[in-house]
């Protein structure tokens, strides 16, 4: 039984990454100013902030089912089932949206998985659901397993800047505006689900002395019986941060020498329009 294996660009995984590792990668569409791009197709990272920080009207939408349709009824040509690994249901309809697709269109033959991840954490689960496809493991083990650990991840993120937080409508104007003028930098969360607060700064040096304690107690409380047995990871993720990235990189690996930091990444773009650049972020998450 051969299984494919199907993302979206939320995992941070490129066109040209996805090729490399055997899969395929739906771009997630944006409008700007009405008109569609799609990341990594003609819409790259560079691009996008250029068009964010020009105050252009940016937002997310959801794949066309059409378009899926065809990546699944192509692969199915090659492969007996798929797994699709689509951005967290508490971050978009388009898990729900695609899961009823597949139950209504494709029921037995694609698993859509509500992995509950985003950025440097789907981006994990994508390679361990390779890795699993590899050894030969069925669609529905894959399944199963992705589910079972869909919590084991945490999220950290320090915004630099509270202009997009206002602009999406997640903050008020005026607490915008007090925010601004105390230079308040807030640490959000992400447990699986929405984008919540953890704490509020005014320094980039005590932003990551927050982060990386909430990493430490994540990993010796309700991580530790996985952390002996060397299945966690870190990663790190960034909007348009990449020298700070570097630096807070190497500090969590002094801080955690046990644990492997394995990538530095930019996050994705449908975080990004929410947060703005300069954005700083840390993650843990189970590894198979």
């Amino acid at each position: 039984m051969k299984t494919a294996i199907v993302t979206d660009s939320n995992s941070n995984i490129t066109q040209a990454e996805a090729k490399e590792l055997g899969i395929k990668v739906i771009p997630m569409p944006f409008l700007i100013d009405g008109e569609q791009y799609f990341e990594d197709i003609n819409l790259s990272q560079k691009e996008f902030y250029e068009k964010l920080t020009g105050d252009v009207q940016i937002s997310t939408s959801q794949p066309s089912t059409y378009d899926v349709g065809e990546v699944w009824t192509e692969l199915l040509k090659q492969y007996d089932k798929i797994v699709h690994i689509p951005m967290s249901s508490g971050l978009s309809e388009t898990c729900n949206t695609l899961t009823h697709f597949a139950e209504s269109e494709f029921k037995g033959k694609v698993y859509v998985i509500d992995n509950q991840r985003i950025s440097i954490t789907m981006r994990q689960s994508v390679l361990d659901a390779i890795k699993m496809a590899d050894e030969g493991k069925t669609a529905e083990e894959i399944r199963d397993w992705l589910t079972d650990t869909k919590m084991l991840s945490s999220i950290y993120i320090m915004v630099d800047t509270l202009k997009y937080l206002k602009k999406g409508g997640r903050i008020t104007p005026a607490v915008a505006m007090i925010g601004t003028l105390l230079k308040i930098k807030p640490v959000l969360q992400i447990q699986g689900f929405k984008l919540d607060q953890y704490a509020k700064v005014r320094k980039l040096a005590e932003a990551k002395k927050i982060m990386a304690d909430a990493l430490a107690h994540d990993l010796d409380t309700r991580f530790h019986a996985l952390r002996q047995q060397g299945k966690m990871a870190i990663a790190i993720a960034h909007t348009q941060n990449d020298e700070e990235a570097e630096i807070f990189k190497a500090e969590l690996e002094k801080r955690f020498p046990d644990l492997k930091v394995t990538r530095v990444d930019p996050l994705s773009l449908s975080i990004s329009c929410h947060i703005g650049p300069g954005a700083l972020a840390c993650a843990t998450f189970i590894t198979y």
